[in-house]
């Protein structure tokens, strides 16, 4: 079930002590991960660069719908834009829970991938009523042909403050951000109509409103300035980190061997 939503993927409830498992971390490992896993190693056509590893970690090659660990074997797993990869989503969640307690996940919302569509993305998902809802893109109607990441992506999000702004306080507006423990619902091309209308049909006042309920005043203002604080507390944060830089898998793959 869903315990909240994080504000992005560095607000996270993980404790000192939890073995942290993260999947697909790709070209940018969070540094809070003990071990890591990714399917490619060398084909970089999904992510932008080489796969990184810091020396702390250790790296598994190995499919996220068949990981090779024990049965709740980490406390936390951290799933960052690789659901909508999958050619068997039910099958990567029930992973995810089978070898974590709980854990983080995030995908692109049904906006998010009109705005930065990625050909390699099979499913377009929402989470509406509690339930990851995940529909095949290719019975989708419209056009994701335009892709305005540059925009929204590589922009927007470190050049406009009230951007940075949207972005925590409506969330769910480009990205799906769930934490969760025990199990997570999904429903994989829903037959409800009450869910697949999202998908195929122009939006109405309703539906907007279900998806993003009003707020009254006082939750808005909260909304925003805890924002504020959290943007200033990240940023603080990047100009006093001493993090190591990670290595590069053939440097990691090279020690191993040596």
């Amino acid at each position: 079930m869903k315990t909240r939503t994080p504000l992005d993927r560095n607000d996270l409830k993980i404790g000192k002590k939890d073995f942290v498992l993260e999947i697909g971390s790709g070209h940018n490992p969070s540094f809070r991960s003990d071990v890591i896993v990714d399917k490619y190693i060398h084909d970089n056509s999904n992510r932008c660069g080489n796969i990184k590893i810091y020396h702390h970690q250790k790296f598994v090659n190995a499919d996220g719908e068949n990981l090779p660990f024990s049965d709740k074997e980490f406390d936390y797993v951290i799933c960052n834009q690789v659901l909508e990869h999958t050619d068997n989503p039910e099958k990567f969640i029930s992973e995810l829970q089978r070898v974590a307690k709980r854990g983080y996940l995030e995908t692109p919302s049904l906006l998010g991938e009109f705005l930065f569509p990625k050909e390699s993305h099979k499913w377009v998902i929402l989470w509406i009523d509690n339930k990851l809802i995940l529909f095949n893109k290719e019975k989708m109607p419209g056009n994701y042909n335009n892709n305005y990441g540059e925009l929204f992506l590589n922009y927007l999000p470190f050049q406009s403050l009230t951007y940075k702004l949207l972005w925590y306080t409506e969330k769910g507006v480009t990205l799906n951000k769930i934490e969760w423990e025990g199990k997570i619902d999904v429903i994989v091309n829903p037959e409800d109509e009450e869910y697949a209308k999202y998908f195929t049909n122009k939006w109405d006042k309703d539906m907007v409103r279900h998806l993003f309920p009003k707020r009254k005043l006082y939750k808005e203002l909260y909304k925003i300035v805890n924002a504020i604080l959290y943007l200033i507390k990240r940023k603080v944060y990047y100009i006093c980190s001493t993090h190591e830089t990670p290595m590069d898998i053939n440097e990691y793959l090279g020690n191993r061997i040596e």
